[in-house]
Parts: C-alpha cells; sequence; structure tokens
C-alpha cells in the first residue's frame, strides 16, 4: 500500500461509521416490538421531552435537513404516532404533535434505555467507558456542525 493513512485500520470515521450501525443494530429488537424504526424513536424522544414542535426545530436538533423530516413524519402520522399541522401565523411553518397513540408509547420505550446499557455492560463495557464517551462524542459533533444551518 502506498499511503498508510489510507488503511481501513488507520480510520477513525470507520469506527464512528461502525459504531452508529451496530448501536441502531442493537436498538431493533427493543424497538420493533413497538413497531419503531431508529430515527422514529428520535423524534419521539424529542417530542416526549417537549411536544408541539416545528419540523424545523426536530430537524436541528437531529442534525438532519428538514426535507429530510418530511417523509418520516409522514410515516409516523400515517402510524398515528403524531399530527402535524400549519402554523395560524406563518403558513411555511409545521408543528409537530404527538397523538395518544405516541404519548401512550413513552410509557411502553420507558425500558430501552437501561435495556441497552444492560447489554453493553453484559458484554463487559463498563458504564463509567460509555459515560466518558459523551464529552468526546459532543466535542466531535461540535466541531463537524458549525457549518450547520441555525434554526
Amino acid at each position: 500500500m502506498a499511503y498508510e493513512q489510507l488503511k481501513l485500520d488507520n480510520q477513525l470515521c470507520f469506527r464512528l461509521y461502525t459504531v452508529s450501525r451496530l448501536v441502531i443494530q442493537t436498538y431493533r429488537p427493543y424497538l420493533e416490538p413497538l413497531g419503531l424504526t431508529y430515527p422514529q424513536y428520535l423524534v419521539l424522544l424529542i417530542l416526549w421531552e417537549e411536544d408541539h414542535q416545528l419540523v424545523n426545530s426536530i430537524a436541528h436538533r437531529l442534525y438532519l435537513e428538514s426535507n429530510t423530516m418530511t417523509p418520516l413524519l409522514q410515516r409516523m402520522e400515517k402510524e398515528g404516532l403524531v399530527k402535524r399541522k400549519k402554523g395560524k401565523v406563518d403558513g411555511r411553518q409545521t408543528f409537530v404533535s404527538l397523538t395518544e397513540k405516541g404519548r401512550g408509547m413513552e410509557e411502553r420505550a420507558k425500558d430501552i434505555p437501561s435495556c441497552m446499557s444492560d447489554c453493553l455492560t453484559d458484554k463487559g463495557v463498563k458504564e463509567e467507558e460509555l459515560l466518558s464517551l459523551i464529552p468526546p462524542l459532543d466535542n466531535l459533533i461540535n466541531a463537524l456542525s458549525n457549518n450547520y444551518p441555525e434554526e
């Protein structure tokens, strides 16, 4: 190989990609009984924190473009989890709110974080290691999102 820096084993991005994919895969058995995909779960997490939010605000929290949100929210609306409504003051704005079914999902999903944590600690990952990852990952997110459009 001509360039050592091009070896797969030398790529931080490959590790981040792989961890992301494997974490999402690990969530699947907890989310499938609820009929949720991982992106839907993320939207619900945001709305459980604070209901009735602008599509753009949700997209911003998830570091997604608002046009990426439309098909996701359409599926969630068809499944009866959320409802979308145009703003009264500005018709270009769309608000997303939980339905009763969407609110009820919070109770059903309440144990997912501890199940995920248990799954990792059962495989030898220490809880302190997991918690210690948060600040450097937040630093990476902040550094890489500096070109991300503000709300």
